[in-house]
């Protein structure tokens, strides 16, 4: 016999082994399942038994072991499960193991043999296993009931028609009805269909009963609430069956403190079975009626059910040693039942009149932070519970209160007012000898004094600020500097963005349009550009004379726009060309005003013009920094600001110093003739100096100058014919071909010629530049020509 259990000890100790093995690696699973099964068959000891169930129920429900893996090790198992299950002896805690492995192997056998239906062999023993668990499930001891219920669980889900994720992948769907095939040799679908119906009336029996264990119900409920959010075609029917159930029912006498208790676990489960439901899918169709389940639920701790909470009833004898009788007889007062503390002294508020506790913290409690839903349900079950005898003699207390009260404030004299009272008629009884006159009459001057110093309270007005000092003229300009300044460095910042594109709907062209309203960079632009224009018209010093060390606060505004507009003259041109736009507008009103205002006997009044100034100064800022590629830019420029004057033409001229740009000169110079005609001949003028003065400029102003000035270019062509003619004999004999070549490059009329340009162009018929795209401007001036 000793042999035998030592024997036992090492196999024991050897089969923990190999379960260690596993659980560091579940690579292991299959060779130590199959070794492991000839130990623990119906014919070994029962420990042995005991440890191979409980080590088959961890390994198929062990997540580390792949679900293909456990599908393969099924059939080998089952036949061994079958005949621990048949023997006689049954023991609880084999059983328990055995009904868990059942509820893990289902659905990986029904899966298996949808796929192999040659195999029945896998499932009449998974039949065979059902349906003894089945048979035997009330018979079976309270462990192994739970058990039982989570193995019927398992049989509806899979038995049942679930959601095919995808139909291009079988494999990835869920096990269930949906994946067998019509015609399957083995699996019919209307009877596992009914089956499955059938055990889950089974299941929801437990809520009808009018005995239910506790433990069973909860079970129940939690092994439900896996079919309602996975089978929706019997969802509603477990909810239904859910919401009729009432755990206060259960409640039979002898109510004990654990009968309590497994009444409140029921109460809880079920609620939280439904708030998960509504959490998961708040538009249930059932989900009015599941919150009134959910409210009826909190709301329903009957007396017998809720007595723990209470606090101890009176005592069925009487504490004093006097009962009804003897009170009656002896004409005894039956002791009060509440204490009424006494009203605190002084005024009395609502809050004390109705206060019956002395509990500090609870008369300090605000009831207002309650919502008025949490309130109502406290109160109402309170009202029904509260002692008749204590709510009369609560309510008599609050009506003596009143009453005293009243009693009191008839009582009271009417208050004595001020003004009846007679100062003069005061004379003290008592004045001591020891002080002297002089002291009182210098206490009396104090106390004037003091009284002359003290504001009338009744007679004070409105407060009003004193007005701040003005402001000199050196200190509001640097002031507006100042604030000049900020709005460019806003401007430069990223903290405006610029302009949204606009669509068709969205934009506002025309006269009518207001400036500046966008509240984008562009608006502040124009604020910017009209406070250094219009702002200060009229305010200027007659004849432009302004002091030494004193710049107009316009000025410094034009001066900071000018740099702005430098720094990046390519992406501000807009800026530019609506600044200029309105400095001539300016000077254009200023001199009509001007004009209207004179007199014939006045003097001659000049008006500051601020115009050519600074649009000369503006294109000598930026006319060294422009090359061959801005000539859309540079054109655009002198297209749409207001006037062409000659310095602006002379400056325009100038860039044909350079070679490289000596087209955009001509290029400029042509767009200018030809669609500016108020400054055509300014234009022409400008274009005989480039003629003139450059030779690189004469292939192609030469062929404008022919077409828009024909009779101006003769005598310059014989100037030069005489020049080169007189030069000729001094030139060696070589160079003759190469005079001629010149010569004839100063055709007045349209020869045609393929000799390139500096830039690259031939010098045929040279094409104006077509207009530059307009941008809308945030300002629109009317820009005169």
């Amino acid at each position: 016999m000793a042999q035998s259990t030592d024997h036992l000890v090492d196999q024991i100790a050897q089969l923990n082994a190999a379960r260690n093995l596993v659980l560091g690696d579940a690579a292991f699973y299959p060779q130590i399942v199959n070794g492991v099964l000839p130990l623990i068959g119906a014919s070994t000891r029962l420990e042995l038994r005991q440890w191979g169930s409980e080590f088959l129920a961890e390994t198929f429900a062990s997540p580390a072991l792949a679900s293909t893996q456990k599908e393969q090790l099924a059939p080998n198992v089952l036949q061994t499960l079958r005949e621990i299950l048949e023997l006689p002896e049954g023991d609880p805690l084999v059983l328990k193991h055995i009904v868990q492995n059942a509820a893990s192997l289902y659905p990986l056998v029904f899966r298996h043999i949808i796929n192999h239906p040659a195999e029945a062999t896998a499932w009449e023993n998974m039949t065979a296993i059902k349906q003894d668990i089945l048979r035997r499930w009330d018979s079976f001891p309270f462990p192994v009931k739970i058990c039982c219920i989570k193995f019927v669980q398992r049989v509806v889900h899979v038995q049942t028609h679930g959601p095919i994720a995808d139909p291009r992948r079988p494999d990835q769907n869920e096990t269930s009805l949906a994946i067998v095939p019509r015609n399957h040799a083995i699996l019919s679908l209307p009877n596992l269909e009914a089956e499955a119906s059938g055990l889950l009336d089974r299941l929801l029996s437990v809520f009808q009963e009018e005995s239910s264990d506790p433990l069973l119900v909860n079970a129940t409920l939690n092994c439900l609430a896996v079919l309602i959010r996975t089978r929706q075609s019997v969802g509603n029917k477990i909810i239904n069956a859910i919401m009729n159930f009432y755990p206060a029912r259960q409640v039979r006498a002898p109510i004990t403190p654990s009968v309590r208790v497994g009444v409140k676990s029921m109460e809880r489960t079920a609620r939280a079975v439904m708030i998960n439901i509504l959490k998961r899918n708040p538009n249930h169709p059932l989900a009015g009626k599941m919150q009134q389940y959910i409210d009826r639920l909190m709301q329903s701790r009957i007396e017998v059910a809720d007595e723990a909470s209470r606090k101890r009833g009176l005592p069925s004898e009487p504490t004093d040693g006097l009962d009804n009788t003897k009170r009656a007889k002896l004409d005894a007062e039956a002791p009060a039942l509440i204490k009424i503390p006494p009203l605190p002294p002084g005024p009395t508020s609502y809050s004390q009149l109705f206060t019956l506790t002395e509990d500090r913290e609870l008369s300090n409690f605000d009831v207002k932070q309650l919502p008025t839903d949490i309130v109502l349900k406290i109160v109402v079950p309170l009202l029904g519970r509260v002692d008749q005898s204590m709510m009369s003699q609560s309510i008599e207390a609050v009506r003596m209160r009143y009453q005293t009260i009243q009693k009191q404030q008839a009582a009271q004299p009417p208050a004595v007012t001020a003004e009846a009272e007679d100062d003069d008629d005061y004379e003290p009884e008592y004045q001591p000898m020891d002080i002297h006159e002089p002291a009182a009459e210098q206490a009396e001057a104090i106390s004037a004094e003091v009284a002359d110093l003290q504001p009338d309270l009744v007679s004070l007005g409105p407060f009003v600020l004193p007005q701040p000092p003005p402001l000199t003229e050196d200190e509001a300009a640097d002031i507006g500097r100042s604030a000049v300044g900020r709005v460019f460095g806003m401007l430069t910042s990223t903290g405006v963005a610029p302009n949204p594109a606009k669509g068709k709907s969205q934009q506002q062209l025309g006269f009518a349009r207001l400036a500046g309203s966008t509240f984008d960079r562009d608006a502040w632009v124009t604020l910017l550009t009209r406070l250094a224009t219009r702002a200060p018209a009229g305010l200027e010093s007659v004849g432009g004379k302004v002091e030494k060390g004193k710049v107009p606060i316009s000025d410094s505004i034009r001066e900071t726009l000018y740099r702005y507009i430098l720094e990046d003259f390519r992406g501000r041109v807009n800026i530019g060309i609506m600044w200029l736009n309105e400095e001539w507008y300016n000077d254009r009103m200023q001199m009509e005003f001007t004009a209207q205002q004179r007199n014939e006997e006045d003097e001659e009044v000049t008006v500051p013009l601020h115009y050519d100034h600074w649009v000369l100064r503006l294109l000598d800022g930026f006319l060294p920094y422009l090359d061959s590629r801005d000539t859309k830019i540079f054109i655009r420029f002198l297209s749409e600001i207001p006037e062409v004057t000659i310095p602006i033409t002379k400056r325009v001229a100038s860039l044909a110093k350079d070679p490289e740009r000596v087209n955009l000169c001509i290029q400029s110079l042509l767009y200018l003739i030809m669609f500016r005609p108020p400054a055509r001949e300014m234009c022409l003028n400008a274009l005989e100096d480039v003629y003139d003065t450059y030779e690189e400029s004469r292939p192609l102003a030469g062929k404008l100058l022919a077409k828009w000035r024909p009779k101006n270019t003769d005598e310059p062509q014989q100037q030069q014919q005489q020049q080169e003619g007189q030069q000729t004999p001094t030139q060696p004999p070589q160079s003759q071909p190469q005079q001629h070549a010149i010569l004839a490059s100063r055709p007045i009329a349209s020869s045609e010629s393929n000799t390139p340009l500096t830039n690259g162009t031939e010098e045929s018929n040279p094409t104006p530049p077509p207009p530059p795209q307009q941008q809308p401007q945030p300002d629109a001036t009317p820009a005169t020509t």
